[in-house]
């Protein structure tokens, strides 16, 4: 089985699918299933650098379209499901009592910022919309942060990996070597912090909760 990350599987996956594939991964992502959007970003841009058989720009329109799409369909799932479907179902698709606390919580402390900052933040990434839509945000504020966030993360990591990746080329040896490693170690750093963000967060709502009529019924 070819590695996801090959230059021959990437090579036959963009001839057969070119740009659109990345564009329903995104999408698909958005509306809450757990698929790797953004390895696939970074993975097309770097594609992009090393063998310039696809536009680094036509990846960024890619994903920026399909993050915007994706959250604007999983804002719909959300807001037709509402907030009792989602307790309910949602462990199904990963959504669990703790997750739907931390969302609700967010939310209710910071608003509209949290859809345009969870684009960078894994697990927010996949439940964000549908929590917006089940919590009734006004639509025209989420479409804004929305399209805010879909920019700057798609565009963002595309053309930082993208140019990465043109760097890395121009150097070699050890340089190149050492360099790549750096880059390895900062994107792990933020790994972690995400995941302890994460789990403090988590923590806090569960206090919050105590003292919240309208946190409590979302209490495993």
């Amino acid at each position: 089985m070819h590695s996801a990350f090959s230059i021959d599987f990437l090579t036959n996956l963009f001839s057969h699918y070119g740009y659109g594939v990345i564009g329903v991964v995104v999408m698909l992502e958005s509306m809450g299933l757990p698929l790797p959007a953004e390895s696939l970003l970074i993975t097309s841009a770097l594609f992009c650098a090393t063998t310039h058989r696809l536009q680094i720009e036509g990846v960024m329109i890619a994903g920026i379209t399909g993050a915007i799409m994706g959250d604007n369909f999983g804002y719909l799932i959300g807001h037709g499901l509402g907030l009792h479907m989602l307790g309910k179902h949602g462990p199904k698709v990963g959504l669990t009592p703790k997750r739907l606390l931390l969302g609700r919580y967010v939310f209710l402390r910071h608003g509209g910022s949290v859809v345009f900052f969870g684009r960078f933040i894994a697990i927010l990434r996949m439940f964000v919309a549908i929590m917006a839509g089940a919590i009734r945000m006004p639509w025209h504020t989420f479409l804004f942060y929305n399209a805010l966030g879909g920019i700057f993360w798609a565009g963002g990591y595309t053309l930082c990996a993208y140019m990465l990746g043109n760097e890395i080329l121009r150097l070699s040896g050890w340089i190149a070597i050492g360099f790549g490693v750096l880059a390895c170690a900062v994107i792990l750093t933020l790994l972690i912090f995400f995941k302890r963000n994460e789990k403090r967060l988590t923590e806090e709502a569960m206090q919050a909760a105590q003292q919240d009529e309208q946190l409590k019924a979302l209490l495993p």
